[in-house]
Formats: structure tokens, sequence, C-alpha cells
């Protein structure tokens, strides 16, 4: 009986010795793996509005109807306008359609090789419709676009200051350009493009005080524009 009132109490201390150290491993906490981390990547799809501005040239070519090439010059000046459009991304490719107006002064003239006349070209608007083709790499957006373009031109046949015959007229084209565009903060970009307008020659009947001088003008243009885009949606995506 004594011994195994003895044996009773050995086994009763040496439970309670252990128990601290089996209740420290039961509330160890278990080891859990870290979250993966999220990296945000600029999201180009979407309706975005826009201004732009810069400088162009026009180069024109008058010649006389059944007379050959009177001459030629280049329309410089500077240009302001706005775009609207809409683009969607797939992985890294980025299309989009858009429609853009400007404003402008492309202006120039030359003395008539022929004519003797000073004959002066003047841009002073003109629209693009385009559909565009890009890669982005992240937030930077390389891209090549192209469609229509409609201008409107006016001209003058003058001779020591005074007009001898005028007129205008809104010309359809063909448009190709490429632009880079970097997205600086959420929903905004800048970029700059440049654009190249085909106009091909048109006959004219210019008519003034002492009749009509009929002329065909030539006009190809160039310009370069820095764009600034506000793009409605969210601009980031998450990427494991």
């Amino acid at each position: 009986m004594k011994k195994n009132v003895l044996l009773a109490a050995v086994s009763l201390v040496a439970l309670s010795a252990a128990a601290p150290a089996l209740a420290a491993d039961l509330a160890a906490r278990p080891y859990t793996k870290a979250p993966a981390m999220v990296a945000a990547i600029y999201d180009w799809s979407g309706f975005y509005i826009g201004l732009n501005g810069g400088g162009g040239s026009a180069n024109a070519k008058w010649d006389l109807v059944g007379f050959g090439r009177d001459g030629s010059h280049d329309a410089t000046g500077g240009t302001v306008g706005g775009q609207v459009g809409y683009r969607w991304q797939s992985g890294q490719w980025v299309f989009g359609v858009e429609g853009q107006g400007n404003w402008a002064d492309f202006s120039g003239s030359h003395v008539g090789a022929i004519s003797g006349f000073t004959n002066n070209t003047k841009i002073d608007s003109f629209g693009l419709i385009t559909g565009q083709v890009g890669y982005a790499w992240n937030n930077v957006l390389l891209y090549v676009k192209g469609g229509a373009a409609v201008v409107s031109t006016k001209y003058d046949a003058s001779f020591a200051g005074v007009s001898l015959a005028s007129g205008n007229d809104t010309r359809w084209g063909g448009t190709v350009g490429a632009g880079l565009e970097f997205g600086f903060a959420p929903n905004w970009s800048v970029g700059v493009e440049y654009d190249h307008i085909f106009l091909g020659g048109s006959d004219k009947n210019l008519t003034g005080p002492f009749g009509v001088l009929p002329v065909n003008v030539k006009q190809d243009v160039d310009m370069g524009l820095v764009r600034l885009n506000y793009k409605f949606g969210g601009p980031m995506l998450g990427r494991y």
C-alpha cells in the first residue's frame, strides 16, 4: 500500500513538472507564409479627353492651270486643339480610335515665277479621325496611327499688296503619325506626337475684281504636337 501511494505521488510530481512545457508547446503560434507581393501596372484602357499644341509646316505647290509651276512655299505656324478617344489593352498591346480638331495658323507665300503675283496659302483649321496600334511598357506607350484628315485652307494672289484673286476650300486627305505617351499620375498622361497629312492637288478658281485665276494647289503637312490626356476609369491593375 505504501509503495502504491509513493508511486502515485512521484507520478503526480512528474506530471506537474511537465505541464508548463506542454502548455508552452500548445500555445506556440503556427508559421504562416507571407502574402505574395502585388505589383501595380498601368492600364491604358478607357475613354480619354485632352488638349494638344505645337507647330507645323505645309508645303504648298502652286500651278497655273494650262501654264505650269508658278512656285512653291512652306506655310508655317502654330496650332492648338483637342482630342477625344477610346483605348483598350490586351496584354502589352493597346488599340484605339481617336478624333482630333485643331485651330491653326500655318501661312506662307512666294512670288510666282510665271504670274509675278504674291501667292499666299493659309491653313486655319484641320481635323483627324484615326485608329491607333501601340505597345506598352507599364506606363509608357509607343503607338502609330493612321486614318483620314480634313483641312480648311485659304488662298490669295496679290500684287503690290492688293488682293487680285482669292478663295478657300475644305479638303479631305489621309494622315499617318506616331507618338510616345507617359502616364505620370493616376489617370493623367503626357506625350509627344508627329503627324503627316497627305492632301494631294486640287483645282481652284480664285476670283477677284479682275476675273478668275485658275490654279492647282498641292499640299502636304508635317507637324509636331505635345499632348495632355485625362483618362476616365481606374489607372492601375494588380499583377501577382
